[in-house]
């Protein structure tokens, strides 16, 4: 587990990471260089989760050997389905890290939203609905290296 002091708040514990695929964690279905080592390296302090529709069908393989759990879900109400993922890890020990309208709910939802912006941008709900936003998903592991960033950054 994780904690995160901010003045004005209080204390953020978080157990478990919900990382969206496409656009997050990974370009065109690719991960980003240094992203699996960086989920082993952190996988004894909290729970990673990847939750996506799969658009390149890439993410069993591209993540077949990193502490994270994988779950694929239907093109179909996608929102829902990761709003509901979240609700069965616990919103209040939960950060979420997003970057598309099917993200939204999530973040607004999560102890902690973070919106990524990769080459793919990210959709203008996801951003109004997270609490930071990070222009590499590298930096969300700095936050975890260094969580006085986040104390930083959300202090009232």
């Amino acid at each position: 587990m994780i904690r995160f002091e901010v003045p004005g708040t209080g204390t953020l514990t978080i157990e478990n990471i919900l990382f969206d695929y496409n656009g997050t964690l990974a370009v065109d279905g690719i991960p980003v260089a240094g992203v699996r080592e960086k989920i082993n390296t952190h996988a004894g302090k909290v729970n990673f989760h990847v939750i996506t529709a799969d658009t390149f069908g890439t993410v069993n393989k591209a993540l077949s050997e990193t502490a994270c759990r994988v779950v694929t879900i239907p093109v179909e109400d996608q929102a829902k389905a990761k709003a509901a993922y979240l609700e069965r890890l616990g919103p209040s020990v939960t950060l979420a890290c997003g970057n598309g309208a099917n993200d939204e709910l999530t973040l607004k939802n999560a102890a902690l939203g973070v919106a990524v912006m990769l080459e793919e941008g990210v959709n203008t709900r996801a951003l109004m609905a997270s609490d930071l936003v990070i222009r590499d998903i590298l930096d969300l592991f700095a936050y975890l290296e260094k969580p006085g960033r986040v104390t930083a950054c959300l202090r009232t």
